[in-house]
């Protein structure tokens, strides 16, 4: 029988993080398998779902991605014909990201999947310690202290 270790990193916040969100992040991507979508295209498309259009930078600025890492999960939806990249009308520089009719139907059909996994997790940790976690942890990200 094969010993647990307890990991040497275990003490460090980074590594803790990074662990506990590719966890997530797998789970995520099981769940919403049958839509066709990863757990990073699904956030593009409820953003855009529930903004709007938006720019690339701005959408990297909501996402807390750099550009380039946003480029690699816009294409496949752009060729899905998911989403549409043209000029902003307000600034000619900036490449605008547009929700089409398909990706409207192809995010409706994932948000009951996604539903179903964000109530997962609630049940699994307590939806008191799992809106706390949330909550938490969108202010790490929006903490413009660490860089």
């Amino acid at each position: 029988m094969e010993e647990s270790r307890v990991s040497a990193t275990r003490d460090c916040y980074a590594t803790a993080l990074r662990k506990a969100s590719r966890r997530m992040t797998a789970l995520y991507d099981d769940v919403l398998e049958p839509s066709g979508l990863r757990s990073t295209q699904y956030a593009i498309l409820r953003e855009l779902a529930a903004g709007g259009s938006l720019t690339i930078n701005e959408l990297a600025r909501v996402l807390v991605l750099d550009r380039s890492g946003l480029g690699h999960s816009l294409r496949p939806l752009e060729r899905g014909g998911l989403i549409s990249l043209g000029q902003s009308p307000s600034d000619r520089r900036s490449v605008l990201v547009t929700l089409t009719e398909k990706g409207k139907r192809q995010y409706g059909e994932a948000s009951v999947l996604w539903r179903s996994v964000q109530d997962q997790v609630g049940s699994l940790l307590g939806a008191a310690v799992a809106d706390q976690l949330r909550e938490q942890l969108n202010e790490l990200a929006s903490d413009e202290r660490l860089g």
